[in-house]
């Protein structure tokens, strides 16, 4: 009887601990379920310029702490605008305002969210900067260097001028004709914003806003992306030939400074001969996601509002809009830029900017 009393309440408490235990696994389940169910796969399509920074280890794991994964294709930027199949993804991120406008005309979508900017810059060589400053084309300034007269440049590459017939050129007398190479203007963002820089000068400093402008600066700009023969579809292309062919190859190059922050931050011995050209005026790409569907917004919102992403951003090269820890990273690898980028002008409108290019187009493809 004792036996009894005494194994009695110690059954209860078992059972008891069962029932409990089996409520919260119960309970941890159906959570393991629920945030099964939160978690997406977000479908974007970018830029080159951001790929290595979409496919980053440590982002990919601040966004999965945000219950977001992602897969990257990527394309030229305004290539992006005109994808018949651009509704099959979540997002559309490419590197221009002017584009992403495009995709939200084209889509419907009102969900528009900017990112991370980045002026357009020339990759040269500091061999060639003693030679452009004694043509009267580039300036020093508190240790960065500005190509003061774009015009002046763009009417010496126009006329065909040979690096040679630039006076008093001992560094690099070759008969290689100046140009600025670019990407392909009718596929590319980076070349659409040379196009739009080139034109604003055209324009007697004003930006093209007009068909009938665009009709008159179309003609003088053909030679500028004519005469440089094979172009890249992608912004890759160029800086890459840059980088590994050199100076023979490539002395001027339209890019993102992005690209050549993020080429020098990941290298720790970068080619020291390599330096940045400021044109004045500049024109800024800003890199802006247009939401596509529900969790391409949930990724957008993760994209403006978690800190972490904006530091790992600066690492690849991004200008944010606290841009310090992007300053101090160019500053340890002894590299002076301007930490305010002040002349600054606006794109044509995207319709603007596609009569240029198609004017271009037929005269290229005649």
């Amino acid at each position: 009887m004792n036996l009894r009393k005494a194994v009695g309440p110690l059954l209860a408490v078992l059972l008891l601990g069962g029932v409990a235990l089996a409520i919260r696994s119960s309970l941890r389940e159906r959570k393991n379920e629920q945030g099964a169910a939160d978690r997406i796969t977000v479908k974007i399509l970018t830029g080159s310029e951001k790929e290595n920074f979409l496919n980053d280890a440590e982002l990919a794991k601040v966004l999965d702490a945000e219950g977001v994964a992602i897969t990257v294709q990527k394309a030229g930027s305004r290539e992006i605008a005109t994808r018949p199949d651009l509704k099959s993804f979540d997002v559309a991120y490419p590197a221009g305002a002017a584009a992403a406008a495009k995709i939200a005309q084209t889509t419907g979508s009102k969900r528009i969210f900017s990112t991370f900017y980045t002026p357009m810059a020339v990759a040269s060589w500091k061999t060639l900067v003693p030679v452009l400053e004694k043509a009267g084309l580039v300036s020093r300034k508190d240790g960065a260097c500005f190509i003061v007269d774009m015009g002046k440049l763009i009417d010496i590459m126009q006329k065909g001028t040979r690096w040679k017939d630039l006076p008093g050129n001992t560094a690099y007398p070759v008969g290689k004709s100046v140009l600025v190479t670019s990407t392909d203007v009718r596929k590319s963002n980076s070349g659409g914003m040379y196009l739009a820089l080139a034109a604003y000068l055209a324009n007697g400093n004003s930006v093209v806003d007009n068909e009938a402008d665009a009709d008159k600066v179309a003609d003088s700009m053909l030679g500028l992306f004519s005469r440089q023969g094979f172009q890249e579809s992608s912004s890759a292309g160029p800086f890459e030939d840059y980088t590994s062919m050199g100076i023979g190859k490539a002395p001027l190059v339209m890019i993102y400074e992005q690209q050549f922050l993020q080429h020098i931050l990941s290298r720790p011995n970068p080619n020291p001969d390599m330096v940045l050209l400021y044109p004045v005026p500049t024109i800024l790409s800003k890199h802006t996601i247009v939401a596509l569907s529900d969790n391409g917004e949930r990724f957008a919102q993760a994209m403006i509002s978690n800190p972490k992403i904006g530091s790992i951003a600066q690492r690849y090269g991004f200008r944010a809009q606290d841009s310090t820890e992007l300053f101090a990273a160019v500053e340890a690898k002894k590299l002076v830029i301007p930490h305010t980028v002040v002349d600054v002008i606006d794109p044509p409108s995207y319709d603007i900017l596609e009569k240029l290019i198609n004017r271009i187009d037929a005269a290229l493809t005649k």
